[in-house]
């Protein structure tokens, strides 16, 4: 995006998928998540500890305390991952996901994207990678289109 220009779809929604990320409770990434069809807002969802319960931010980070590399061993990790609370957030509304775009600051590991491909979405955009790219396979099988675009500016430009 060129100053003065305006964003295009991708970037902002992705721009908006940034901020959803700063209500993030993890310690090591902060990651959000915004489900859009026909470029309108069905769900956001960022990575953090089930609603109510103590998060890492009160607690510390387990898989740090333990040494566990990003990637693996989601089971020790107290997070829910952005694009699962983007899909319970759409499932606790009434809101179907079939035909949306997931706009997600990272890609996502291999328990979303099975999720993401029940849940029908037909595409995934994003602008960082996550550790691991299981999914990619998963997301070629399903019909899901993925991009990786390049991270939009964070900064927000207003006219006078």
């Amino acid at each position: 995006m060129t100053k003065g220009s305006r964003p295009t779809i991708d970037e902002y929604f992705l721009k908006i998928a940034s901020v959803v990320a700063e209500r993030s409770t993890c310690l090591r990434h902060h990651i959000g998540a915004v489900a859009v069809r026909d470029k309108h807002i069905l769900s956001t969802g960022y990575n953090g500890a089930a609603s109510g319960l103590k998060d890492c931010l009160e607690l510390g980070c387990l898989r740090d305390e333990l040494n566990i590399e990003s990637g693996t061993r989601h089971e020790i990790c107290r997070a829910i991952h952005a694009e699962q609370n983007v899909i319970i957030q759409a499932a606790l509304h009434g809101i179907t996901l079939a035909g949306a775009t997931v706009y997600c600051t990272h890609s996502p590991c291999i328990l979303c994207a099975k999720m993401l491909v029940n849940s029908k979405i037909k595409r995934f955009v994003t602008c960082s990678s996550y550790a691991d790219d299981a999914f990619k396979e998963l997301f070629e099988e399903a019909g899901i289109e993925f991009e990786m675009i390049e991270r939009p500016p964070a900064s927000i430009s207003q006219l006078p």
